[in-house]
């Protein structure tokens, strides 16, 4: 009795390795789908914060060029920037905002300090880890 493989004894070489793979392509796409499902969120994710900390940092620089006016006191660079950014992101990335003058390279200027939650699962993250700085030099 001749040897036979498995394949000819179903009924043809090739198409016995086909029915083998039958359901794979199924597989295929629920794991390369949810590989790109991830890497889409990632990279939203990364946008996110970016446009957080942009924002953040053109709150600062506003409010310190605010508050380096001829007529106004840092209290009111700390509260233009708390309003910039309550416009633009939340109340509660406003908490962490500070005013101190500093010398930079023999001027004096205002600082604006922001510290606020670095969004890490949508606009939710720790508190306090993302800090930026925004200067106006005063008059004077």
């Amino acid at each position: 009795m001749p040897l036979r493989s498995r394949g000819a004894e179903r009924g043809g070489g090739a198409s016995a390795s086909r029915g083998d793979e039958q359901g794979s392509a199924v597989v295929d796409f629920v794991l390369v789908g949810g590989l790109l499902t991830v890497f889409f969120l990632a990279v939203v994710q990364l946008a996110l914060v970016l446009h957080v900390r942009n924002t953040l940092i053109d709150a600062a620089s506003s409010g310190a060029r605010y508050g380096a006016l001829a007529d106004r006191t840092p209290a009111d660079a700390r509260e233009r920037t708390a309003d910039l950014i309550g416009m633009a992101l939340n109340a509660d990335f406003a908490r962490g905002i500070s005013t101190s003058e500093a010398s930079f390279q023999g001027i004096r200027t205002l600082e604006v300090t922001v510290r606020a939650p670095l969004p890490v699962i949508g606009l939710i993250g720790p508190g306090a880890a993302l800090e930026v700085r925004g200067h106006a030099a005063t008059p004077g």
